[in-house]
């Protein structure tokens, strides 16, 4: 990806503009350590990691070695984060993958970044709808004896997460904080079961040899995981609603990804623990999204069971309800900077929300649903296809989304620092950045040449090209925005990715906004 020149005369990145161009700033002082990281968290989905990508990994996969790749990618993105919360100090403003592209590889490209940003958000809210929707129904089946459709629930959730999205933020942050504390406790209370009652070979580390870590499937198991850590990278994306963003997103970042990384490394080490770790592939592979429960009601009884079955669809509303948010946030972003229509840059009246953007994203999840809702029930094929599609395809093309983002601002840090001739002050920062950017790329390649796996798909299937051609159609379409909007509106070109200080020129130059 190439940079822009005009990069190097942007406006100073230092501290954050006071101005509040009329509506076209989010509220500040709404948010604390606390509250940030709840809503961060709460994308991470624990419940959901736990009993459906942990069982999913160990058993198309068939690697043991499962909690040994947490703490690789856990050390990953830790290198990862280190220069990027180095650059939340600097740049603050909701649309924060683009907006750090844009500072250091300029506007054209971090309006390429703008729109993946927007697409992949999007396809991991929404494929979420698809296994709640699904679970949903089952509860309904299993404790009502009533048949629901997946895509009634789905849409109701739709609705009823968009109207949250109209309310402040830390009305959000409680009803995300609530689910993930409770899921969160019950995880942990299986973890210690487990270990009090091992299975037959005991308390085997087994799991983190690196022994266990050879053969063809590890990089799509990376694949797996990685989509696991996805929500600690939120954080800069509330910098504009903290009181101290240059203290606090940083604190958030490194707080949710390694306590991510412990978490689940643990928990998955545990599921070897409970059934043993030669007999931890075949069983999840019988058990399927059914490992933890048929687990819990081994060691803990039915009304357990039954309770962490209802937690696991709260947890995956307080992801949707998290991603809504961050979705919501890019295109207000977007809007007040020329990347959308502005009506997407104005807050909503008292709540001081993203409300257009809020919209958006219901109005995008609700079309989604009812088109796959459509294929559902036909007399020939799987009837839970339209659904499962609906969370692996959604689930797996915005975790490409997020991977390659975080590729492309690895190197933008490099680039900003190195422009601003800081690159000695912070020489250690951009090498953890390079690290971690050449792994990030590794990873995506890895995606793209085992995509068909990733979405279950056959290898000679178009599907393996297609989707994943969704993140690069995106890439393409924004890098071409950017090119337009540089050679006919120059001046709304240069405002890309400076948030509320573009106003502040604005205003200094006597041009109000």
């Amino acid at each position: 990806m190439t940079t822009d020149s005009s990069s190097t005369n942007r406006a100073p990145a230092e501290g954050i503009s006071t101005f509040k161009g009329q509506d076209r700033a989010l509220r500040a002082d709404r948010l604390g350590t606390g509250g940030l990281l709840l809503s961060v968290l709460a994308a991470t989905a624990p419940l959901m990691v736990v009993a459906g990508v942990m069982p999913t990994t160990f058993a198309v996969m068939g690697i043991v070695g499962q909690p040994l790749l947490f703490v690789v990618l856990g050390a990953v993105l830790v290198l990862f984060s280190l220069g990027y919360a180095e650059m939340s100090r600097h740049v603050h403003n909701a649309g924060a993958f683009y907006a750090y592209i844009s500072r250091g590889l300029g506007g054209t490209a971090g309006a390429g970044a703008a729109l993946v940003a927007l697409v992949a958000y999007n396809s991991l809210q929404v494929g979420i709808y698809g296994i709640f929707g699904f679970e949903v129904s089952g509860l309904f089946a299993t404790y009502a004896d009533l048949e629901v459709a997946w895509w009634i629930p789905a849409l109701a959730a739709a609705l009823a997460v968009g109207a949250l999205g109209w309310l402040k933020i830390d009305v959000n942050a409680k009803v995300l904080g609530v689910l993930l504390v409770i899921e969160v406790l019950l995880v942990v209370v299986f973890d210690i079961a487990a270990v009090a009652d091992p299975g037959k070979e005991g308390l085997s580390l087994h799991a983190f040899n690196p022994d266990t870590l050879t053969g063809a499937g590890v990089g799509t198991a990376l694949c797996f995981c990685i989509a696991a850590f996805l929500g600690f990278e939120q954080a800069p994306v509330y910098a504009e609603e903290t009181s101290r963003p240059h203290v606090l997103v940083p604190r958030v970042m490194f707080l949710a990804v390694t306590g991510v990384a412990v978490f689940f490394a643990i928990s998955s080490w545990v599921l070897t623990v409970a059934t043993g770790p030669a007999s931890i592939v075949p069983t999840s592979q019988e058990q399927s999204a059914g490992l933890l429960f048929f687990l819990t009601e081994d060691r803990l009884g039915s009304a357990f069971t039954d309770v962490l079955h209802v937690l696991f669809v709260t947890g995956m509303f307080a992801a949707m309800l998290s991603f809504h948010n961050v979705v919501a946030r890019y295109a207000f972003a977007m809007g007040r900077e020329g990347l959308l229509p502005a009506a997407f840059g104005r807050t909503t009246g008292s709540s001081g929300a993203p409300g257009t953007g809020s919209l958006l994203q219901t109005g995008i999840a609700v079309v989604l649903v009812l088109t796959f809702a459509l294929t559902d029930d036909k007399p020939t094929g799987d009837p839970t296809a339209p659904v499962l599609h609906l969370f692996t395809w959604g689930g797996n093309i915005g975790a490409l989304g997020v991977i390659v983002l975080m590729a492309i601002a690895s190197l933008s840090v490099i680039v900003f620092f190195v422009r601003r001739g800081a690159a000695g002050a912070q020489a250690w920062r951009l090498v953890t950045s390079a690290v971690a950017g050449i792994a990030l790329v590794v990873i995506a390649v890895y995606t793209v040449k085992d995509f068909d796996v990733l979405v279950g798909a056959g290898p000679d299937s178009a599907l393996r090209w297609i989707l994943p051609g969704v993140i690069g159609l995106a890439l393409v379409t924004g890098l071409v925005q950017g090119a337009i909007l540089r050679g006919r509106a120059p001046e709304t070109h240069a405002r890309i990715g400076l948030g509320n200080e573009a106003f502040q020129l604005e205003k200094e130059a006597g041009r109000t906004p």
